[in-house]
């Protein structure tokens, strides 16, 4: 794995976070998982830092992911939303002007689609 790509995984639901490293890794591509947004900030001030990111709405302990989506677009980031919550988010998602995908969804589709908003060729990463 070369790992020029690192894409940020933020999720707090076990399995589709490891489904989502699967397929980032599947496109050879370094992925950075984050179950919170303190763990996700972590990865995004780090060496390397994150060429792009999938983030879930909404979090543990009423957490959303809008801290991250802002200091992803304050560092040109490009990232998309991945949540199942879309009629309970109306607000957060209004504010940030973001590719949504609705869970469930093909998480080899949804990194597809996010290292696609990078401009990184799939496989090539």
């Amino acid at each position: 794995m070369s790992g020029a790509c690192r894409i940020l995984l933020l999720d707090d639901e076990p399995l589709i976070l490891m489904d989502l490293e699967f397929a980032a890794e599947d496109q050879d591509c370094h992925p950075l998982t984050a179950t919170n947004v303190r763990e996700a900030m972590e990865h995004i001030e780090a060496q390397g830092g994150v060429t792009c990111a999938v983030l879930d709405v909404t979090l543990r302990d009423g957490e959303t992911c809008m801290p991250v989506a802002r200091e992803l677009e304050k560092r040109a980031i490009p990232y998309l939303l991945h949540s199942g919550d879309l009629n309970r988010q109306g607000g957060t998602l209004a504010e940030l002007n973001a590719k949504l995908i609705a869970k469930p969804a093909c998480s080899r589709r949804v990194v597809e689609t996010a290292l696609s908003l990078a401009s990184v060729p799939h496989g090539e990463a």
